[in-house]
C-alpha cells in the first residue's frame, strides 16, 4: 500500500484474506505513507475528466454527458458538483478537469486523518454514546449545534467506523457497549419471526382503520413483550404510532393472559380517552383475553399476520432500544416500577429525527395539551 496499492490489490499480493490484511493495518495504526493511489475502472480517469470539461462547456446536461461517457448521470452531476471551481444557480459552474483530478487523488490519499482526532468533537461523541443516543441522532444533534463548522459535524458511518475498527481517534474502545445492539463487531441482518398464537376472535390487522397507518390520527399504539432469560420475566411495552410515546408495564411475577389484561387495563385507562383508539399486537397468546381489555377500556385490538413483525415496526424498534437496558438473558422480574419509569423516561427524552428534532415526551405533551382543548376552539 505504501507503492500506492489499493487495500484489495496489497492483500491478493500477500496471499493474506481482505479481513487479515484489515487487521495487520489496524494493528499498526495504520501508519502507512502517503501516496497517490492505483485508481482502478470504477472510478473517473483524467481523459473522461477532460471530456466532461468539453462537454459541459458546450452546454450537455449530466445525463447526455453520462451516455456519451457510458457513465450514470449522477456520477457525472457528482464530480460536476465536487470538483467544480465556482458555484452557479444549478450548483455547478466551471469545470477544470485537471484541478479535478488532482482533487480526486488527494481524496484517495490513504490513510486519512479520522475525525475523532479533534478531541473536542469525540468528547461529545463519546459524552452521547454514554447515554445510549443512536450514531444518527448524535449526527443530527451535532448539525443543529454547529452549523458553522464543518470540524463539528460527523456522519453517522464515520461513528459506527470509529466504534468498529481500532485506532480511529480518541473513542474509546469499549463505547460499543452503548450501541442498541452491544456488539463489538458488525454483523449481516437477519430476519425474525413470530411463532402464531391460537387466540380466540382475534380481529386482523387487515381490517384495521385506515387513519391508522398514515399516523396523522394520534390515539393508536403498537405492543409486545420484552422476554427475560428463560422467557420466564416480561415486561409489556406499549408505543404511541405517532408520537413514539413508550409505556412501560411492570409485570412482577408472570406474563400470562390474567396478569398481561391486568397490567395492560391499568396503563391505557391511565390514558386520556382521546388518546385511547386502538392496539395493535403479534399473535402472542399473553393478549388471549383480548376482549376483556377491549370491555374494560374501550379500545380496540388488532392482531398482526404470523411472521410479520414489520406491521408493528414502530414497537419492534423501541424493544430495541430497550434492550440497551434489558439485556437478553437477563432475569426482567429484578426491575422495580420506579426502574421502569426512569427508563421509558429516558427513552422518551431522546431527540428523533422522524419527529424533526423533537422528542417523543414534546410529541405527547403537545397530543395532550391538545386533547384538553375545548370542541370548536382554535388557535390564532
Amino acid at each position: 500500500m505504501a507503492q500506492g496499492s489499493t487495500s484489495i490489490a496489497a492483500c491478493n499480493a500477500v496471499g493474506v484474506d481482505r479481513r487479515t490484511g484489515r487487521r495487520w493495518r489496524q494493528a499498526t495504526g495504520g501508519l502507512i505513507p502517503r501516496k497517490k493511489p492505483e485508481l482502478s475502472g470504477r472510478y473517473l480517469s483524467l481523459d473522461e475528466r477532460l471530456r466532461i470539461a468539453d462537454l459541459h462547456l458546450a452546454g450537455g446536461s449530466a445525463r447526455s454527458i453520462g451516455l456519451q461517457l457510458n457513465r450514470s448521470a449522477s456520477t457525472i452531476s457528482r464530480e460536476l458538483r465536487r470538483n467544480g471551481t465556482e458555484r452557479g444557480r444549478r450548483g455547478c459552474g466551471t469545470y477544470a478537469p485537471h484541478a479535478a483530478q488532482k482533487k480526486a487523488e488527494l481524496r484517495g490519499c490513504r490513510p486519512k486523518g479520522s475525525k475523532f482526532d479533534d478531541v473536542e468533537l469525540a468528547d461529545l461523541v463519546q459524552a452521547k454514546l454514554c447515554v445510549k443516543w443512536s450514531p444518527r441522532q448524535i449526527s443530527d444533534h451535532l448539525t443543529a449545534m454547529f452549523p458553522d463548522r464543518a470540524e463539528m459535524r460527523v456522519c453517522p458511518e464515520t461513528i459506527y467506523q470509529a466504534l468498529y475498527a481500532r485506532g480511529r481517534g480518541y473513542l474509546s474502545s469499549d463505547l460499543h457497549q452503548h450501541l442498541r445492539t452491544g456488539r463489538g463487531v458488525r454483523r449481516p441482518r437477519r430476519s425474525a419471526g413470530n411463532r402464531p398464537g391460537k387466540i380466540p376472535d382475534m380481529v386482523l390487522i387487515r381490517e384495521r382503520p385506515v387513519e391508522v397507518d398514515d399516523r396523522a390520527v394520534p390515539g393508536h399504539w403498537e405492543g409486545d413483550l420484552v422476554l427475560g432469560s428463560n422467557c420466564r420475566s416480561a415486561i409489556a411495552t406499549l408505543v404511541e404510532r405517532q408520537s413514539r410515546y413508550t409505556v412501560l408495564v411492570h409485570l412482577p411475577h408472570d406474563h400470562g393472559a390474567i396478569a398481561v389484561r391486568e397490567g395492560l387495563v391499568k396503563a391505557i385507562n391511565a390514558l386520556p380517552e382521546r388518546l385511547r383508539k386502538s392496539l395493535t399486537w403479534d399473535q402472542g397468546t399473553e393478549l388471549a383475553q383480548h376482549r376483556r381489555i377491549t370491555l374494560a377500556t374501550k379500545m380496540g385490538i388488532y392482531f398482526c399476520d404470523p411472521h410479520s413483525p414489520w406491521q408493528r415496526g414502530t414497537n419492534e424498534n423501541t424493544n430495541g432500544l430497550l434492550r440497551q437496558y434489558f439485556p437478553k438473558g437477563t432475569d426482567l422480574s429484578v426491575h422495580s416500577p420506579k426502574r421502569l419509569l426512569e427508563v421509558a423516561t429516558e427513552l422518551n427524552d431522546r431527540p428523533r429525527r422522524i419527529l424533526g428534532g423533537r422528542t417523543p415526551a414534546q410529541a405527547m405533551e403537545q397530543l395532550l395539551s391538545e386533547a384538553e382543548k375545548p370542541s370548536g376552539a382554535t388557535t390564532d
